[in-house]
């Protein structure tokens, strides 16, 4: 899938993943490839990317918005 994780400043990761973890306003959020549509806001915590080469990468958040829509995650984090 495709994953997009963008602050005011920078783009923090653009590329395909096998996995995401996102630090939901209601619980964490796991994302793999085919998950249903979603739009969730996201609390301070950690976003995890596991590439598309199995690394995992971390991203810390203090909070953002999540779409996930046809196999692209897009994180507006701030």
């Amino acid at each position: 899938m495709r994953v997009e994780i963008i602050t005011p400043e920078t783009v923090l990761f653009q590329g395909e993943a096998e996995y995401v973890f996102l630090p939901g306003s209601s619980g964490g959020l796991g994302i793999l490839n085919n998950h249903a549509p979603l739009i969730s806001s996201l609390k301070k915590g950690s976003v995890r990317v596991k590439d598309a080469q199995g690394k995992e990468l971390t991203f810390d958040v203090l909070g953002g918005t999540v779409e996930v829509l046809n196999n692209q995650v897009m994180v507006l984090a701030e």
